[in-house]
């Protein structure tokens, strides 16, 4: 006697049905990511070993104008720095299910296509949040300290989060796209983005030219904004452009946008890919 498979229920597009596939989804990327202690490691000592380097080796030579201490106006810096090459390992997970075959298995299941995307953006924000909590005690260690009260610190994790939750999208989008082995490589295009910043120096310090980018930088405005709420802004190093005087809007602004942008278009691309 053959047996039929079950149908999907009536209320296959509701709400409910959207939430609990998804985090089936996400558990599953959580379980797979506990499981090999390589990923947790390197992807915890990384942002880790750029603290330690940049705040004791190079920051040892740097000069913040006005007398502020480096270590404070870096730290900001290095936790958006973390939520935007977080990118990169969203990029490779995806890719690695898609060549896998995982992703069209998914698409072959009776449960909401959107629950894979979703799924995989909230597995992503839970280990943001663990890698964020790790980064804010190793600046503790090195001296930085959020100067404001609970709700303006609150106010700049919740921005960093945001920043994180906008790269997922790019990620998951990317990693439709690319094959295993390009997603690798993509640390070097997010380099770029991440130095042509003000994470390690003022713009006003670059050449006309490259400030003028870097303050545009999405990254530039999160780390601005932070700053400003953590209470490690130095006035000194705040530029007087349309871009550095609106940093707390920017910061909200372009992760928006590019959530506007990529969201979508990883949607379509999901419903569309084949392996």
């Amino acid at each position: 006697m053959t047996t039929l498979a079950a149908a999907p229920p009536k209320s296959a597009g509701s709400l409910r049905w959207v939430l609990s596939d998804s985090w089936t989804v996400a558990r599953r990327d959580l379980v797979h990511w506990v499981r090999n202690p390589t990923v947790i490691f390197s992807g915890l000592a990384f942002p880790i070993m750029f603290v330690m380097l940049y705040g004791y080796v190079f920051g040892s030579a740097m000069v913040v104008p006005g007398g502020g201490d480096y270590r404070e106006f870096l730290m900001p810096g290095m936790f958006a720095q973390s939520m935007m090459f977080g990118a990169a390992a969203t990029i490779s997970v995806v890719a690695a299910d898609r060549a896998r075959g995982v992703t069209e298995r998914f698409r072959s299941m009776p449960m909401a296509q959107s629950a894979v995307v979703i799924g995989r953006s909230t597995a992503d924000m839970v280990n943001s949040l663990l890698e964020l909590a790790v980064l804010v005690g190793c600046g503790l260690l090195v001296g930085w300290s959020a100067n404001t009260g609970f709700l303006p610190t609150l106010a700049a994790v919740g921005l960093l989060l945001l920043l994180r939750f906008a790269m997922i999208w790019v990620g998951i989008f990317l990693g439709l796209i690319v094959s295993p082995e390009a997603a690798g490589a993509t640390w070097a295009l997010l380099f770029p983005l991440t130095m042509i910043s003000n994470t390690f120096v003022s713009p006003s310090q670059m050449p006309t030219w490259l400030g003028t980018v870097a303050e545009w930088n999405p990254l530039s405005a999160t780390v601005a904004a932070t700053r400003q709420l953590f209470g490690n802004a130095v006035p000194e190093l705040v530029g007087e452009s349309w871009a550095a005087q609106n940093a707390l809007l920017l910061a909200v602004a372009w992760p928006v946008l590019i959530v506007a942008v990529f969201l979508p278009l990883a949607v379509r691309r999901y419903n569309s890919v084949s392996r």
